[in-house]
């Protein structure tokens, strides 16, 4: 069930609440203008939501700092989609092409955005603060309440998302699949980190470009991950440049073709290439109990040559580099 907005070419929203089980919805006429005046909260309900969802093309979306509140500790249970209570994910899905800025999302279920453009979009100054669910709470077990929170993940082309700032206990961003993806001077706090991946059967991902952002307190830095079981995809193209991270807990950089393993037996079905740090240096700190570089490739599937000379990786332990000999101008 939804909400269906009335097809105008100017939409304003007012502070209002959405009824439990509803979905938001703005199909909105091409070339439409939508301004944020108040809040947007949503009734509580265990269903699969999504709670918002907007389509249409050549949209400005401007949130003017207002904030959709989705209610997180009525379902944080520790679980996320794991398991536990039905939890509505993502909790807004982005189907415009044009810009979308200034919205802060509170409290998110479990995953946030899902992004799936039809043309060009730029996604900016957009907050995610779910850093609340990193308390535990009476159904958490002791554990971070939040869990699965991605900020975004992307299956798309012709993306850039800036000059955010995302607080949750997941990936900060995943990209599962598509081209031309720009991720730059964002915020990443208390999560998992900026990650490609993972990475299916028959996809591909490229040209993606990972600059200038700030990753603090996240389990790993930069990864890319790829399933064990995966076939017939490739990921190529990925520049990393000017990242800075601290307080790194478990990797500094991984590549890891053994998902959902970490580190395990990797496999040979997603070919990998042309991972580049390249630029502006990317200044990697990482807790003593981490390690710097992980690069566990399957037989054959990491391929060329890496230009790996403006990473600088500090604190913690080597780790291996597996079945790949292509990295060039770095060593730990």
């Amino acid at each position: 069930m939804s909400l269906p907005a009335v097809k105008c070419t100017t939409v304003v929203i007012n502070s209002f609440t959405v009824p439990a089980g509803k979905t938001f919805d703005l199909s909105l006429a091409s070339g439409s203008t939508v301004t944020m005046n108040g809040d947007v909260s949503f009734g509580n309900k265990n269903w699969e939501g999504p709670l918002f969802q907007v389509s249409g093309s050549n949209i400005n979306f401007n949130g003017n700092g207002h904030t959709f509140n989705g209610g997180g500790p009525f379902y944080w249970d520790g679980q996320g989609g794991n398991g536990g209570v039905t939890k509505p994910a993502p909790m807004m899905k982005i189907k415009i092409s044009g810009t979308f800025q200034n919205v802060k999302v509170l409290n998110s279920p479990a995953r946030v955005y899902s992004v799936s453009n039809p043309a060009p979009l730029t996604m900016s100054s957009l907050t995610i603060d779910n850093s609340l669910g990193d308390q535990p709470n009476a159904n958490s077990g002791g554990l971070a309440a939040g869990h699965n929170t991605d900020g975004f993940d992307c299956s798309t082309t012709d993306l850039t998302i800036q000059d955010s700032t995302i607080m949750n206990q997941d990936d900060c961003l995943a990209i599962n699949k598509g081209s031309n993806i720009t991720f730059q001077r964002n915020t990443c706090s208390g999560g998992h980190g900026i990650s490609v991946g993972s990475i299916s059967s028959s996809v591909t991902v490229s040209n993606i470009q990972i600059l200038n952002n700030k990753i603090v307190n996240n389990d790993q830095a930069l990864r890319i991950k790829t399933k064990s079981d995966a076939t017939g995809s490739t990921v190529s193209g990925i520049t990393y440049s000017g990242n800075t991270a601290t307080g790194t807990k478990k990797f500094g950089v991984i590549i890891d073709q053994s998902y959902p393993s970490t580190l395990g037996t990797p496999g040979t079905g997603v070919k990998i290439s042309g991972v580049n740090f390249v630029g502006t240096t990317n200044n990697i700190a990482v807790a003593s109990g981490a390690q710097r570089v992980a690069v566990n490739c399957g037989s054959g599937s990491c391929t060329g040559t890496w230009d790996w000379s403006a990473l600088k990786v500090t604190g913690g332990s080597a780790g291996k580099i597996t079945n790949f000999s292509g990295i060039k101008n770095f060593s730990q």
